[in-house]
């Protein structure tokens, strides 16, 4: 199945930090958990918008919800880095 979804990764949406990502993902395991449950919401949220797990509309609101405040905490530590 191919998806036309765009891709939420940090390094994808915020390229200008992929080293400083890079860089953190060495050295800050706090930053690695919150990447890596990140990218599960990320991963578990594209399978659903394709339909590949039946999922109402409010808990997928709610998971985007929990993506986007991880990013915004990715992104605060990436960029205080």
């Amino acid at each position: 199945m191919h998806s036309t979804l765009l891709s939420h990764a940090l390094t994808i949406e915020f390229p200008e930090l992929a080293e400083k990502v890079k860089s953190l993902k060495e050295s800050n395991a706090h930053f690695v958990k919150l990447l890596d449950e990140h990218d599960a919401l990320d991963k578990q949220i594209t399978q659903d918008e394709m339909g590949v797990k039946a999922i109402s509309d409010d808990a997928l609101h709610a998971l985007k919800q929990q993506r986007a405040h991880l990013k915004d905490e990715l992104y605060r530590m990436a960029t205080a880095a």
